[in-house]
């Protein structure tokens, strides 16, 4: 167990240096974001899973504080109304649990964040085909396989893992960092 744990945290701490190599798109997203909501813009993010909780944590830190206090940002994730999670999964189909919502909520300007650690979860897709024919900017957050969110990005950010758990600390380091600084555009001295 001593030997495998310690696997497991060089293989982390890799992946996290790893995110060097993406910093410029890191900033592109961070600066695409500041615009959307200096614009009177919104983010909307969603995922499934640990996904689901990354993007609830997202909107939280964008809505309340990451760090400082400022105004609040306009952020929804689509992972928190149950009621239509479940009223659109029984009459429509888990696929569209998010597509339907993005139709009603997801406007030309506005930034969608799609997480997905394989990057082909029908749901994700299907809703990231309807923000972008509504105009949105789409950020996708996925692993480094080829997948379907890599194609339907404006933006990608990729772990550089295969393995489900490694993306997701990834995926919030990522996250993180786009609080971080975009909360900094919005502090007032």
């Amino acid at each position: 167990m001593d030997h495998e744990i310690k696997t497991i945290i060089q293989s982390s701490s890799k992946n996290i240096l790893d995110l060097q190599e993406i910093v410029p798109t890191i900033i592109e997203s961070i600066e695409c974001i500041v615009e959307c909501l200096k614009n009177g813009k919104k983010v909307v993010i969603f995922g499934n899973g640990g996904s689901a909780a990354d993007s609830q944590h997202f909107a939280a830190e964008l809505v309340g504080r990451f760090l400082k206090e400022r105004e609040s940002l306009a952020a929804i994730a689509l992972t928190t109304d149950t009621s239509v999670l479940t009223a659109l999964g029984n009459d429509y189909g888990f696929e569209f649990s998010f597509s339907r919502q993005c139709e009603s909520l997801v406007n030309k300007d506005d930034v969608v964040i799609a997480i997905s650690t394989s990057g082909n979860s029908k749901n994700i897709i299907n809703a990231v085909k309807i923000c972008k024919e509504k105009k949105a900017k789409i950020i996708g957050i996925t692993g480094n396989s080829e997948n379907d969110l890599k194609k339907e990005s404006d933006i990608i950010l990729k772990a550089n893992s295969s393995e489900t758990p490694r993306i997701q600390e990834i995926h919030r380091i990522i996250l993180h960092l786009i609080c971080h600084f975009v909360e900094i555009n919005f502090v007032k001295n």
